[in-house]
């Protein structure tokens, strides 16, 4: 859909380039982002509605406890099949991956993002993959605003704010939360962001909820006319479960790396990957039958305080539907969801972390209350701490607090909440940047060094490549090359350093000319010495891949104004600083007020 879109208003869009000014062309650009994304968004969410509908009238397969174990497998390997198939194996990323791109590849996005997560996540989750269709739709909106930019030639930074206005635009379409959408693209995806920025983004994201609204006539996801008023007698209450909420968080991340970790050893083999994770999927559907799909409408239960009725067709029903049991069930699920959607990931579905996370957090939020009751504690409004405690995981896991206290606000019209979201989203991301400085999805990209963050210089080292830098122009010297044929080197170079390099491109040692300045006019020697014996070692070297964070510690550990580039022990050229600094100050310019 978008590509034929593009193709069909390119010509008058390049008109509008040429005769407005860059700010009014993203603006018009925002729009257009916008709408796309928010068609996708549509798109997606009919998909799996539709695949919901003929699962649950085609034999009623939804109401069969066996078909609820079956299915979720039978979608991952569909999922694994398309991709292999039609993708070539090539759908990864989720949001880390767009953070990487913003990073690393300056922006851009593969063309084929814009539409085959809205394909596999399709089927995954209509299956009932227990993952969630906003992190699928973060990628596709984001593809869609950085090829954008590519077809129209806009610089990294006009690029990178259109990614995220197709970012924004795809989170406000998914829950018809406009306010949502622009907080996750400002607090997730960008590091840095100018006021005029917030106009195009703003713009995108009430386009795209535009889109589901008009289309899929949407009302509030979770309703909450019903909730009791906010006392500040339970303030103390709110802040427990920020607390909470914060320590699940450190679990949740951490429980999602490890079990990462234990699927590379089938990284290759992904069938093999999709028939293990699906059948410990469905294991853990058979115990917890919630964990089936997105979950949402079992939170609805929770609100509703009917949880009891989880219990319906798990195999854990006959210890009962006492206060108690229900108590631990939902509990137990708070914590179990983490497994199931990281396995529905791991195993070849695709889907994200979003909506489980305010399935936890809901779980959370619905434990926390009905221990407090139980125990005759106090006596909490459960409804309210159910939807609260989606905003505390919310922040916890995507360290983005604002965006969770206004998602769960707009997405049950419940604003008469704003205290206590606003308490509890403030206390579980405290918790959890003591134990966790990094969200969810940028952990692995801060480890590798490979993360943008709010520090410019360090924006900007993390986007500079050694490879474009390198120097190759240096006369090769051999290692047996007399002195005599080095001065006749010398005497044809601008340089005054001369990597001695053997035969088979190892680097054996640099000359100086300061070094060999006297030895230079010996001609009675210019047969006897070789170079091997006027090389020295370099102060320090550089590998090809090296970040730039650490190609300038090794520049101030050593004092040295060059050094040399190696791949391995391959001889490729030097790196010089002077080039490092011409290079920083025109990306420090490129990147500034995004």
């Amino acid at each position: 859909m978008s590509m034929s879109y593009y193709k069909r208003y390119k010509i008058p869009l390049l008109w509008l380039r040429r005769h407005t000014s860059s700010r009014e062309f993203i603006l018009l650009s925002s729009v257009l982002v916008g709408f796309t994304a928010g068609m996708a968004a549509v798109i997606l969410k009919t998909i799996v509605h539709y695949i919901y509908l003929l699962l649950a009238y085609s034999g009623h397969l939804l109401d069969r406890p066996g078909w609820l174990v079956a299915l979720p497998i039978i979608g991952i390997l569909l999922t694994v099949l398309v991709v292999q198939t039609f993708f070539r194996g090539k759908v990864e990323g989720g949001t880390a991956g767009i953070l990487f791109s913003i990073s690393q590849k300056s922006s851009i996005i593969r063309r084929s993002k814009m539409y085959s997560y809205v394909i596999t996540s399709g089927i995954t989750i209509g299956f009932g993959g227990s993952a969630g269709l906003e992190s699928p739709i973060v990628v596709t909106g984001s593809a869609i605003g950085s090829n954008y930019g590519r077809s129209y030639h806009l610089n990294y930074r006009e690029r990178t704010l259109l990614l995220a206005c197709g970012a924004a635009a795809g989170i406000a379409a998914v829950f018809n939360a406009p306010v949502a959408g622009v907080l996750f693209a400002i607090e997730v995806l960008l590091t840095d962001i100018s006021i005029s920025a917030f106009i195009p983004l703003i713009v995108s994201a009430v386009v795209g909820t535009l889109c589901s609204k008009l289309i899929l006539e949407e009302d509030l996801l979770f309703f909450v006319g019903m909730i009791v008023p906010f006392k500040a007698a339970n303030i103390p209450f709110y802040m427990l479960l920020g607390a909470l909420t914060g320590l699940i968080s450190v679990y949740y991340t951490r429980t999602v790396h490890r079990i990462e970790e234990a699927f590379e050893p089938l990284a290759n083999k992904v069938y093999k990957r999709a028939l293990v994770g699906g059948l410990c999927l469905g294991l853990l559907i058979m115990l917890f039958p919630p964990l089936f799909g997105q979950g949402y409408e079992t939170v609805k239960l929770l609100q509703q305080d009917k949880a009891e009725l989880l219990l319906k067709g798990s195999w854990l029903s006959f210890f009962g539907t006492n206060e108690w049991v229900v108590l631990c069930f939902t509990g137990a699920l708070a914590l179990v969801k983490v497994v199931a959607s990281t396995l529905t990931i791991e195993a070849g579905g695709k889907g994200g972390n979003f909506g489980p996370s305010m399935f936890v957090g809901a779980y959370a939020g619905f434990f926390f209350a009905k221990l407090t009751n139980l125990l005759q504690v106090s006596h909490v409004p459960v409804s309210s701490f159910t939807m609260v405690g989606m905003a505390g995981i919310l922040s916890g896991v995507m360290h983005a607090p604002l965006m969770g206290i206004f998602l769960i606000a707009e997405i049950t019209g419940g604003y008469t909440l704003m205290i206590p979201l606003m308490v509890v989203s403030a206390t579980s991301y405290a918790v959890v940047k003591y134990f966790e400085p990094y969200s969810l999805e940028a952990k692995k990209l801060a480890q590798k060094g490979q993360l943008l963050t709010s520090n410019k210089d360090n924006t900007v080292l993390q986007i500079m490549k050694i490879r474009p830098l390198i120097e190759s122009e240096f006369q090769l010297v051999s290692p047996d090359a007399s002195l005599r044929e080095l001065v006749e080197v010398i005497a044809h170079s601008k340089r005054n350093i001369f990597p001695v390099v053997s035969a088979k491109g190892k680097l054996e040692g640099i000359i100086l000319l300061e070094d060999i300045r006297e030895i230079m006019f010996k001609t009675e020697r210019y047969d006897t010495v070789k170079a091997k014996e006027l090389m020295v070692r370099p102060p320090d070297v550089v590998q090809h891949d090296d970040s730039m964070a650490v190609v300038m510690k090794k520049f101030d550990e050593t004092g040295a104004w060059n050094l040399p580039v190696l791949e391995g022990e391959v001889y490729l050229g030097f790196v010089s600083k002077s080039s490092i600094f011409t290079k920083y100050r025109k990306l420090l310019i490129k990147t500034t007020n995004i």
